[in-house]
């Protein structure tokens, strides 16, 4: 499964690590991604969205 929203298609976003000596490594910055029961097409179904897509309330929840 990958890391991402499926709602908006949010990824990881990749860079690097730069240290106080300059040495460079790559590291990666992931979405916080939750699994939720949301509506979809009036019934309940999981899905992995990302948090600023549930506060934005792109999602419906399902109780």
């Amino acid at each position: 499964m990958s890391r991402q929203c499926e709602i908006c298609g949010k990824k990881p976003q990749f860079g690097n690590n730069v240290s106080h000596s300059n040495n460079v490594t790559k590291r990666r910055w992931n979405p916080n991604i939750q699994r939720v029961r949301a509506l979809v097409g009036g019934a309940p179904k999981r899905l992995r969205v990302c948090t600023s897509c549930i506060q934005a309330g792109k999602v419906l929840k399902a109780c």
